[in-house]
């Protein structure tokens, strides 16, 4: 149905690591699809994974701006006993999660000062038009 709903289902059943013939209880879960397109689900089972999606098409209509919006999060507990707990949202942006057990990209250094230089000459001082240039 949702690329984004079988990436959480597919993430969810691997996060649990069941051992052999284990029967997790589901604690709660809820679901809505309605006629425009927009869903809710949630869930909670008894080894302590959780999770909530919703969606909603927007600019429905549309078919120049028409794009599902998903937004949702899960948590589980990872093998070495240390909470998992990710957000995200999906939308003409692309899948953007955030979590604290994600990579953070590292600070760029800084612009050392002889580029720096040459661009802010180049900003002040801007190519003409092609249709005024001369040969």
């Amino acid at each position: 149905m949702h690329p984004v709903i079988t990436l959480l289902f597919v993430s969810t059943a691997a996060a649990a690591q069941l051992t052999g013939n284990e029967k997790i209880p589901i604690i709660s879960q809820d679901q809505e699809v309605n006629f425009d397109g927009s869903y809710r689900l949630s869930y909670e089972t008894g080894n302590g994974i959780a999770a909530q999606e919703q969606g909603v098409l927007k600019n429905a209509g549309n078919p120049d701006a028409e794009v599902e919006e998903v937004q949702g999060s899960f948590q589980y507990t990872a093998p070495d006993g240390s909470p998992v707990a990710l957000q995200y949202v999906a939308n003409e942006n692309g899948f953007q999660p955030q979590g604290s057990h994600l990579p953070v990209a590292p600070t760029p250094p800084p612009i050392p000062p002889a580029i720096q230089k040459a661009l802010e000459w180049i900003a002040a001082h801007p190519e003409p038009p092609e249709s005024s240039r001369r040969f």
